[in-house]
């Protein structure tokens, strides 16, 4: 089996002050091929290193977005990201295929339960169709989109809820296929 190569950009605006995003990163943090990157830490100016963040990301199979839900769409820290690294000539357009075949996983937290995110719900969407976005963001960089990882009601997680998350998380990690990108 080839040895896959896993990128986790962690886009939560206070890591260290988060208690379900700490735990997360920290529960994945000593797995082989897998490379962190806080993105508060690396750029607490949101001026982002565009050149270095497409470096990590050609050597990579599998691109990890791991981030709190925030109003309905990604933190402002993960949207500068993109908005500067996922560039037309590297991730779309003419010439943009350096992440073809690769793999996107989503990693995500709401505060609200998991029933909020239904028609009938609080929130009136389902989280498939809230995630829509990115899921066009993945087509168009042609991002082979793998099935989201949730938490849903974050901040009433009990420790064992968290602990079990955690697990789920660090498996999938564990368990990442080969892609068409290796």
């Amino acid at each position: 089996m080839t040895n896959q190569r896993t990128l986790v950009i962690v886009a939560h605006p206070d890591l260290s002050g988060s208690r379900v995003a700490a735990h997360l990163t920290a529960s994945i943090g000593d797995l082989d091929g897998v490379t962190v990157r806080d993105l508060a830490a690396l750029y607490p100016d949101r001026r982002v290193d565009a050149e270095l963040e497409q470096r990590y990301l050609r050597e990579h199979d599998t691109i990890v977005l791991q981030f709190p839900w925030h109003w309905y769409s990604v933190p402002g820290l993960l949207k500068e990201w993109m908005d500067q690294v996922l560039t037309r000539g590297f991730a779309y357009g003419a010439g943009g295929d350096a992440l073809h075949g690769k793999r996107l996983q989503l990693v995500t937290s709401t505060g609200g339960p998991e029933s909020s995110y239904s028609p009938a719900g609080h929130n009136r969407f389902t989280m498939a169709e809230l995630l829509r976005p990115l899921e066009a963001t993945a087509h168009l960089c042609g991002l082979d989109m793998a099935e989201p990882l949730v938490l849903h009601g974050a901040h009433g997680a009990t420790p064992e809820e968290l602990a079990a998350h955690s697990r789920r998380y660090r498996d999938l990690l564990s368990a990442v296929p080969a892609t068409s990108g290796s």
